[in-house]
C-alpha cells in the first residue's frame, strides 16, 4: 500500500513539473514534443539529413517538415501553421510587421552557403554559360549566337530560384513562354534528362553530396553547366561556393516564430552547432557557424 501511494506522489509531482499551454496542453521543450517546420523543397536533401540527426539523438522530438515553395513556406510561418521556416532568404519589412502585429519577434538565423546549379542534358554540347546570357534567357531575348533555344525549367511555380534569379541575375515581370514549373527539383532533373533542349536550375544541394545515391543518380543523368562573370568559368563545387567565385550564391536561413526556448530553438541550435554544421559541410554545402578548411591537392608527381 506504501508502494503504491509512492508511486502515485511521484506521478502527480512529475505531472506537475510538465509545461502545459493555457489550455492544459503540454508545451514541447528543446529536445521534446512536435513542431511543424515549412521548408523550401529545394533545401530538401539537407533538411532530411539533419532531421534524421536530430530525432535519432533526441528520441521524444518530432519535427513535421512540409517541403514546399519559398512563398508558401513564409506564408505557414505568418499565420502560424509552422513554428519554423527554412528558406533561402530574410524577411523583409512586410512579413516582420505580420508577427510584430501579432507580438512575435521572430528569429533569422543562417545555417548553410548554398548555390542554384544549372544543369543541360548530357547529350548538350554547351556546358558554360554566362551570367549575361542566363539573365537574356531569362528575359526572353536569349543571344543571336546561342547554338539551341532553351526551355527553362525551375522546381515550383512560387519558387524560390527563380525570386533569386529575379533579385541578383535578371529584370523581368513574367517569364517568357518557354520557362515553365514542374514537381520539384527531382522532376527538373528527370525533364532535363529527357529533353536535350532543357536548361534546369536546381539546387545545388541535389547534387552535391557525394555519398548520396540520389546525388550521384542525377549527376550521371545530366551535365552541370559552368558560370561565368567574366571570364573565369566556375561549377558550384564546394570551395567556389566557399571562396564566394562561383556566381550564383545564396544562404540558407531558418526563421522561427517562437516565443520562447521550445523545440524550434533546440532544432535552430542543433544545426547551428558543431553536429548540425558538419551535416551542412557533408552534404557539399558551406557551414555559415564553423570555420572550414580549403585545401588544394597537388596532383603532379613529385
Amino acid at each position: 500500500m506504501k508502494t503504491t501511494i509512492n508511486i502515485l506522489l511521484v506521478a502527480c509531482v512529475l505531472t506537475a513539473c510538465v509545461s502545459r499551454d493555457k489550455n492544459g496542453m503540454i508545451l514541447d521543450t528543446p529536445t521534446s514534443g512536435t513542431i511543424t517546420v515549412a521548408v523550401d523543397e529545394s533545401l530538401k536533401p539537407l533538411i532530411e539529413a539533419e532531421v534524421k540527426a536530430f530525432e535519432g539523438l533526441y528520441h521524444n522530438a518530432h519535427i513535421n517538415v512540409v517541403y514546399t515553395s519559398e512563398e508558401d513556406a513564409f506564408s505557414s510561418l505568418l499565420i502560424d501553421s509552422a513554428r519554423l521556416a527554412i528558406v533561402t532568404r530574410k524577411m523583409v519589412s512586410t512579413e516582420e510587421k505580420v508577427l510584430s502585429d501579432q507580438k512575435i519577434v521572430p528569429q533569422q538565423l543562417m545555417i548553410a552557403r548554398d548555390g542554384v546549379a544549372l544543369i543541360v542534358n548530357r547529350e548538350n554540347a554547351d556546358t558554360t554559360i554566362r551570367l549575361s546570357e542566363l539573365k537574356k534567357i531569362l528575359e526572353g531575348n536569349p543571344h543571336e549566337e546561342s547554338r539551341r533555344q532553351y526551355e527553362v525549367v525551375f522546381d515550383q511555380p512560387n519558387s524560390g530560384i527563380i525570386r533569386f534569379l529575379k533579385d541578383s541575375v535578371a529584370s523581368f515581370d513574367s517569364l517568357p513562354e518557354y520557362c515553365f514549373a514542374v514537381n520539384g527539383n527531382k522532376a527538373v532533373v528527370d525533364h532535363v534528362r529527357a529533353n536535350p533542349n532543357a536548361l534546369g536550375l536546381i539546387d545545388v544541394s541535389w547534387i552535391s553530396d557525394p555519398d548520396d545515391s540520389i546525388a550521384n543518380s542525377f549527376l550521371r543523368s545530366v551535365k552541370v553547366v559552368a558560370v561565368s562573370e567574366d571570364s573565369v568559368y566556375y561549377q558550384p563545387y564546394q570551395a567556389f561556393i566557399a571562396q564566394k567565385q562561383y556566381p550564383l550564391l545564396r544562404d540558407v536561413i531558418m526563421i522561427s516564430r517562437e516565443a520562447r526556448a521550445g523545440l524550434a530553438s533546440g532544432f535552430m541550435a542543433f544545426i547551428a552547432s558543431d553536429k548540425g554544421q558538419r551535416i551542412v559541410l557533408t552534404s557539399g554545402l558551406v557551414p555559415a557557424t564553423m570555420p572550414i578548411r580549403i585545401v588544394e591537392v597537388n596532383h603532379e608527381p613529385l
